[in-house]
């Protein structure tokens, strides 16, 4: 008796039309979380539509729902789209483990090596600035932070970057939000004192902190920038302790840093520009 021949189950009907509905309602909600992301301001469903070519009261029932989900969420000033902390938390999560296993880390590596020096990469998170990757000194007296560790932006080298390259009116609105706790007696804590800090900083594409967040130590730090895009994504810094390396001493090591920078931005070319 002849063997009878296996039949494939056959697709139902409809299925194809099924998947090409998920896959097109995932492109949208993707481009609605990149435009979102590449703004540097909130941005409008109407706006977003627009951008991305689909009617209106579609944009509104996908970042409605990426709104529910925690995804994005509204700028109480004009109730526009800014990121929601569940993907600000997912792009952090991203960076670090990528930091922690592909050529930054490398480049990282090679820096504390030139430098005998703590080093690390910080991102913002929310109003801090946490560190993706970090690499310590092989000296017995180091600065244990690891991967992770969040630290404020107003008395860090990272943070006053960050801060530097905001726009006024942003800094406006930081100092009036976030109060400027004292950690050493070399905090600035005034407001105008600080913005005239920062505005040194961005002119100069290079911050310190002199023993502003740790008493005894120092750090140095300049600015990764997002290739073709002028827009700062990350920081890379080294930092010491002052008995062994003095804020004068550390800034020869500028050059150094800015070619590591060079080196860190061509990395986030591929897969953040």
């Amino acid at each position: 008796m002849p063997r009878s021949k296996s039949k494939k189950n056959p697709t139902p009907p409809g299925a194809g039309d099924d998947a090409k509905e998920i896959a097109g309602a995932t492109a949208k909600a993707l481009g609605i979380l990149e435009a979102v992301a590449d703004h540097r301001r909130p941005i409008s469903i109407s706006e977003v539509s627009a951008l991305l070519n689909f009617p209106k009261p579609t944009g509104h029932r996908i970042a409605t729902a990426l709104e529910d989900m925690g995804f994005l969420k509204r700028d109480p000033a004009n109730r526009r789209l800014i990121e929601g902390d569940r993907l600000i938390g997912l792009a952090f999560e991203v960076l670090a483990a990528a930091a922690g296993r592909g050529p930054r880390h490398g480049i990282l590596e090679k820096l504390a090596e030139t430098t005998g020096e703590t080093c690390n990469i910080g991102v913002v998170v929310g109003n801090q600035i946490a560190y993706i990757d970090r690499v310590e000194s092989q000296w017995p007296l180091g600065l244990r932070f690891g991967p992770g560790s969040r630290v404020p932006m107003h008395c860090t080298a990272i943070g006053k970057l960050f801060l530097s390259q905001l726009p006024a009116r942003d800094q406006k609105n930081f100092l009036n939000t976030n109060p400027l706790v004292r950690y050493t007696e070399n905090t600035i804590t005034d407001p105008e004192g600080l913005v005239r800090e920062l505005s040194r900083i961005r002119k100069a594409g290079v911050a310190t902190d002199n023993q502003e967040f740790m008493s005894g130590v120092v750090c140095v730090a300049v600015p990764v920038m997002l290739p073709g895009k002028k827009r700062m994504c990350a920081g890379i810094a080294m930092s010491a302790p002052q008995a062994r390396l003095t804020l004068e001493k550390a800034l020869r090591f500028v050059p150094v840093l800015r070619e590591s920078s060079a080196k860190m931005a061509r990395t986030f070319s591929a897969d953040d520009s």
